[in-house]
């Protein structure tokens, strides 16, 4: 049998710029099941929270202000829900782990993901850290009353 030669080549370039792409830190997010839900360009605790349940709002479209955030999120829609607020009703259209079903975030308008102006992540739903909780997911949730 012929004896098999295999030649790589390595090659870097300590005189190349970075590229806004790979300047660009992806964040991973995970249920509290340990399944990867979502990965995104920026920390979550940056994003602003919502007054009436403390969600985190992911933008989902640009605006004449604000550029819409780069996401991917890996959810299954589930039933729509109707919430009584102070000053009227909320539709939320929710989004649950492929994997146990609990609610990870909701938009107010009808699947799929990113057919709305915004993109709410419920508090405690999510962390970085694989099979850890995140901070607040066992809170008692007083704000959808």
């Amino acid at each position: 049998m012929p004896k098999v030669v295999s030649r790589s080549a390595v090659s870097s370039s300590t005189d190349a710029q970075p590229t806004a792409s790979s300047a660009a830190a992806l964040r991973v997010y995970y249920c509290i099941c340990g399944e990867f839900i979502l990965v995104i360009d920026t920390n979550l605790s940056a994003l602003p929270r919502r007054q009436s349940d403390q969600s985190t709002i992911i933008r989902c479209r640009d605006s004449d202000t604000t550029a819409a955030r780069v996401f991917k999120l890996n959810a299954n829609p589930g039933e729509p829900v109707l919430l009584e607020r102070k000053g009227g009703h909320e539709r939320q259209y929710r989004f649950l782990c492929p994997r146990c079903t609990l609610p990870i975030g909701y938009q107010s308008v009808p699947p799929p993901v990113k057919s709305g102006p915004f993109l709410y992540i419920l508090p405690g739903a999510l962390t970085q850290m694989q099979g850890q909780l995140p901070q607040g997911a066992l809170d008692e949730d007083d704000n959808n009353e």
